[in-house]
């Protein structure tokens, strides 16, 4: 005896049985559901039939193409492209366009493979097998193509490169090799065999296409998302306007004491805390607290870069200056640290911060000669201060150190320039760090200039050579506090006198 359709089911599927068919037939003409492809009913008679359809993808794909594969950039996207089309393998060839909204490419080829993905009545193409089907011609561009821009692919065995290194890279050619056998697919694993060797620079690197690959070929690979991202910051600060602001302390005295106060605020906010009657004693005697060594000579490492002149107007002409640069001050500022930190060399591991993973340690040196690029073609020092800033913190190129030397190099293009150097009190420590994470996470770096232009106005107040009277203005200013007590306020002062003006709103 026939069985009953379940009315309580969004999607409702012909049958050849004549009662089911009855049913079906009946239920459409009173009404209560409606066609939403060939043999394909919805009891759902208020939404669009496109969403339907969308909500029940794969259930309509395994009941209309039973054991097929999910091939070519489908297999990897899982999902139509941004034009509607999908790419499914099968025993015919056709375009099918009955499913509202998708466009379903049916291509003739090989069955299911053992090393494909079994989806319950439907297949996807294994990592090796898409990556080979995405070796074919595709004469269509875009979403309408079957397969991804070559750039793609040499990213995605790139990723392979960095993550599990040449032996992991070897593995996956010889896993495509044995696919590619299964498949038939010889052309196209000669172009993935060529593309691999390039990368590991033992074929001509003619072959690429991506800047990146092109890169790792010659020897100096890069992260290509964070290029990207300072591409954004480059177009974004070309042409930005900011305020000269003119160093206000011109004399020796107040110079170094900027650089105490720079230094100090520097080192607090990335964990090495002191009462600042302590930091003041440190860098006048130049001896360490006995029972806290490590962090006095992380004061006084960065107070001995920070506070000279002559350092401080070194900024570098060349990629293999900022490396050389990043290297020296680092090893002058981490020297109480020198074994722990290896100071004055790039990381040899991976770092991270809370969620944020910074570029891996092989990418380091040729992310940061890509961004110089950048940083050379800048004019405005602020403009160069701002980029210098953010491209050395986003690399993250040492061990430990990266914030307080992002800062230096950032300065150093201020001072050189005869402009006010920043500052970065522990109150606005949050606001700071979360315009750097704003602009990583959604390549938005409107927030990051304003809080630099904002600190580098609070800053051009801090002058002067009487620590009593700037150590009572960064109290007034609630520069102290955590970023939980206050917030900051931004006093004016008056450079005839020194004296507190008036509270100017943030």
């Amino acid at each position: 005896m026939a069985g009953n359709i379940d009315f309580r089911q969004e999607i409702i599927f012909a049958s050849s049985d004549k009662s089911i068919s009855n049913q079906i037939s009946k239920a459409e003409k009173d009404g209560k559901i409606r066609k939403i492809a060939p043999r394909i009913y919805t009891t759902n008679l208020r939404d669009s039939i496109e969403h339907i359809v969308k909500r029940h993808f794969f259930d309509l794909l395994k009941w209309r193409f039973p054991n097929a594969v999910i091939s070519h950039r489908s297999a990897s996207e899982l999902r139509p492209t941004e034009t509607g089309n999908f790419f499914i393998t099968s025993n015919y060839t056709k375009k099918i366009t009955d499913l509202k909204g998708i466009t379903l490419n049916v291509m003739k080829g090989n069955p299911a493979l053992e090393s494909d993905v079994n989806l319950g009545g439907i297949y996807a193409s294994s990592e090796w097998r898409w990556v080979l089907e995405n070796m074919q011609v595709s004469r269509k561009k875009g979403g309408k193509s079957k397969t991804f821009p070559i750039d793609y692919i040499e990213d995605k065995l790139e990723k392979i490169i960095i993550r599990e290194g040449e032996d992991g890279i070897n593995k996956f050619r010889d896993k495509a090799r044995d696919i590619a056998v299964q498949l038939g697919f010889d052309d196209e694993f000669r172009e993935l065999n060529a593309i691999i060797s390039a990368l590991l620079n033992t074929h001509s690197a003619t072959v690429l296409s991506s800047e990146s690959a092109k890169a790792r070929a010659a020897g100096m690979p890069f992260d290509a998302r964070r290029v990207e991202l300072f591409e954004i910051l480059y177009d974004k600060l070309k042409d930005y306007y900011f305020p000269e602001r003119t160093d206000k302390n011109t004399s020796e005295d107040s110079f170094r004491l900027f650089s105490f106060f720079e230094a100090y605020f520097s080192n607090y906010i990335e964990g090495t805390k002191f009462v600042i009657e302590d930091a003041r004693k440190i860098v006048d005697t130049g001896v360490a607290m006995p029972k806290r060594i490590k962090d006095s000579h992380d004061i006084l490492g960065t107070f001995h870069i920070v506070s000279n002149s002559y350092e401080m107007s070194i900024t570098p002409a060349t990629p293999d200056d900022l490396i050389h640069i990043l290297k020296r001050r680092h090893l002058t500022m981490m020297s109480g640290r020198a074994e722990e930190v290896n100071a004055g060399e790039f990381k040899n591991q991976n770092n991270r911060a809370g969620n944020t993973e910074f570029v891996d340690f092989t990418l380091v040196e040729g992310t940061l000669k890509q961004g110089f690029k950048y940083y050379a073609a800048l004019n405005d020092p602020m403009s160069k201060a701002v980029f210098m800033m953010f491209m050395i913190s986003e690399v993250h190129p040492f061990t430990d150190g990266n914030g307080r030397i992002s800062r230096i190099m950032g300065n150093a293009e201020l001072f050189k320039s005869g402009l006010s150097r920043i500052i970065v009190p522990t109150v606005y420590r949050e606001d700071y760090i979360m315009s750097l994470k704003k602009f990583t996470n959604r390549k938005e770096p409107d927030t990051f200039i304003r809080v630099i232009d904002k600190l580098q106005y609070f800053s051009n107040h801090i002058f002067g050579d009487n620590f009593d009277e700037l150590n009572d203005y960064f109290k007034a200013t609630d520069a102290y506090k955590e970023p939980s007590e206050g917030k900051l306020k931004i006093i004016d002062r008056s450079i005839s006198d020194n004296s507190l003006q008036s509270f100017v709103p943030e």
